[in-house]
């Protein structure tokens, strides 16, 4: 097998960097391109909302200077100009309410569309990856970047990319009504804010970075959590607990620095910019009421008290912005992730030949057809290559990893329809080889043919339909029986999907379930026994009937009855295909035309048993016991 990593999301290593903030902005707004109209007047009420702010805090100085100055002193006021104006002000704030009610709504549903095609995208674009990115990238790195980095994407597009926009629009709008109130007063302020800017520039800076160590150290632990539950039984039987606690303690305390750190400089952005705002407070209040008892006459009560309001909503959008920024930061990292797996290589498939489905006209010549005639044939351009099912693997060698050879100078020729078993100790190369005849990963060197044509020459996606699967762990999806079974062929009829189960012995079990093949399955962990879904994959391997076919055996933990419904099963199955065996029983293989035994890597010894037998070498010693085979 490959060597698994442990590392970060994205297949970052120890102290990986992010990426470019400024790309992965610009390619995730991209996104937004289709709904740039309603884009548009989202802009335009976050422009109402914004102004409405500001319309409030300057209104006060009318109010004061123009409606209750007046009016100090005088036996019979005149409240006309407090009818006329307040009106027109609770005019303004519903226009304002309303155009926040209007662009929050429109970001959910906007944000909502974009991550569903993200969604779609990446989930499109994984099964296009090559065997080996599951392989180096742990379940719970690749779940992540579907759970809590889409959730911060969520909050991005909902909420914190208005919010900013928001807060900056206040922020501009706020200066240009400090400076036209008191161009004075906001000298002294915009000397305060300098400070402020600083010191949020400083906290976000600092928090990004924890940010993204955050979101790396979620995936390693999710990716953890996920192996040992999987793998439970192993931890106990092993007495690994304490181990296992250990590692997670360690995954868990690198989360825990991280988060701690990121929330921490998170947490200080209200309480310093909320402490910096009230000194602004009260220094400008001082310096106002100094000025106008100077003599100012352009500094007035409403003056001040309408820019001590200005100075005091500057603080909320300077906090918001703040605080915005950390979601940005967090949106940003998990975007990053995301990018990072739709940006993996997909598999490589330079292949050219196609399986295509034939039959024999009135002149002998093989012609394509549309009808399911069960004659499958490889077409290159005008030829056509039946299918027999003879399989050679030429010098064959292989690495997963460079300057690590797995595979060394491998030569096996399979006939049609003959039996080939590969024996050998664990990492040897059983798997391997089965996983390089359906191209889940290229040779280094050599080739391997189908029917006398190069595998790298026959597209992926027909090489694998001309394959049958009967894996050591057998995969069953959400849906009812008859849908797995019909996995292996989704334009199998009812009437070949019961044919194939019952040539794999499966149909009496599930004739005695109440729903039959209708019964619904869960997943993985369903009322079904081992050896019962070993039944259904050798069901499904069969309603596929490929001329060539790979079995893992698997029976080392069913019950010995079980074993003979399944073994009976495998035989039919096998009839009249070429197969190849991964052998885990002696027992099972002494009637293979040919069985392989290998040895790090190297075939030591090939021959049928009695050959073998009869050399007294690696494989009589494991018949007879002298060796064990892992």
């Amino acid at each position: 097998m490959p060597p698994f990593s442990s590392r970060g999301p994205g297949a970052h290593g120890k102290g990986a960097k992010p990426k470019s903030f400024k790309k992965t902005s610009l390619r995730l707004f991209k996104y937004l391109a289709p709904y740039k109209f309603k884009l548009i007047l989202v802009f335009i009420c976050i422009i109402l909302a914004a102004t409405t702010t500001i319309a409030s805090s300057v209104f006060l100085r009318f109010i004061i200077d123009y409606g209750i100055t007046p009016l100090l002193g005088v036996e019979n006021p005149d409240f006309s100009y407090f009818y006329k104006t307040v009106p027109i002000f609770a005019a303004v704030l519903l226009i304002g309410v309303g155009a926040m009610y209007y662009y929050s709504k429109a970001m959910v549903k906007i944000s909502q569309k974009v991550l569903k095609t993200l969604r779609d995208q990446m989930f499109e674009h994984m099964q296009s990856l090559p065997l080996i990115y599951f392989d180096t990238n742990g379940h719970g790195n690749i779940m992540s970047r579907y759970t809590s980095d889409i959730d911060a994407m969520v909050n991005l597009l909902a909420q914190s990319l208005p919010q900013l926009l928001l807060g900056l629009l206040q922020f501009i709008g706020i200066l240009i009504a400090m400076l036209l109130t008191s161009w004075r007063l906001s000298i002294v302020a915009f000397t305060l804010l300098a400070g402020m800017l600083v010191v949020v520039q400083l906290l976000g800076k600092a928090s990004g970075k924890y940010f993204s160590k955050q979101q790396q150290s979620l995936g390693e632990v999710n990716s953890y959590i996920e192996e040992m539950t999987a793998g439970q039984k192993e931890v106990k039987v092993y007495n690994q607990q304490n181990e296992v606690n250990k590692r997670f303690d360690k995954l868990n305390n690198k989360l825990f620095e991280n988060s701690r750190k990121a929330s921490s400089l998170a947490n200080i952005f209200m309480p310093i910019t909320t402490g910096l705002s009230y000194v602004q407070y009260v220094i400008l209040a001082m310096v106002g009421g100094l000025l106008a008892l100077s003599g100012y006459s352009t500094i007035t009560l409403g003056v001040i008290v309408s820019f001590l309001q200005l100075s005091r909503n500057l603080a909320q959008p300077v906090s918001s912005l703040g605080q915005q920024l950390n979601s940005l930061m967090l949106a940003i990292a998990g975007a990053e992730r995301i990018f990072d797996l739709i940006d993996e290589e997909s598999e490589g498939d330079l292949g050219h030949i196609e399986l295509v489905n034939t039959m024999v006209d009135k002149d002998d010549r093989i012609v394509e057809c549309k009808e399911k005639t069960c004659h499958w044939a490889f077409k290159d351009g005008d030829k056509y290559t039946l299918l027999h099912g003879e399989v050679e693997l030429k010098d064959v060698n292989f690495s997963y990893v460079k300057d690590k050879q797995i595979l060394k100078n491998i030569n096996v020729k399979a006939m049609a329809g003959h039996n080939i078993a590969f024996v050998g100790s664990t990492g040897a190369g059983k798997t391997t080889i089965t996983n390089l005849i359906n191209r889940f990963y290229d040779i280094d060197s050599g080739a391997i043919y189908y029917d006398g044509i190069n595998i790298k020459d026959i597209k992926k996606a027909d090489l694998r339909r001309a394959l049958g699967f009967v894996l050591q762990d057998t995969s069953l999806f959400s849906g009812t029986i008859k849908e797995n079974i019909r996995y292996g062929n989704l334009d199998a009829s009812d009437e070949e999907v019961i044919k194939a189960a019952k040539l794999a012995n499966a149909d009496h079990f599930i004739s005695l379930l109440e729903d039959g093949y209708d019964t619904f399955l869960d997943g993985e962990d369903n009322l079904l026994s081992v050896g019962q879904r070993q039944l259904l994959a050798i069901a499904r391997c069969a309603v596929a009937n490929p001329p060539v076919m790979i079995l893992d055996e698997a029976t080392s933990s069913i019950d010995t009855r079980t074993e003979m419904i399944v073994q009976e099963g495998m035989n039919k199955l096998m009839e009249g295909r070429t197969v190849f065996v991964i052998a885990h029983r002696l027992s099972t293989i002494r009637n293979s035309d040919v069985i392989v035994v290998l040895e790090h890597g190297e075939i030591i010894e090939m021959g049928n048993h009695n050959e073998l037998l009869k050399k007294k070498g690696a494989y009589y010693n494991l018949y007879t016991g002298l060796t064990k085979l892992d």
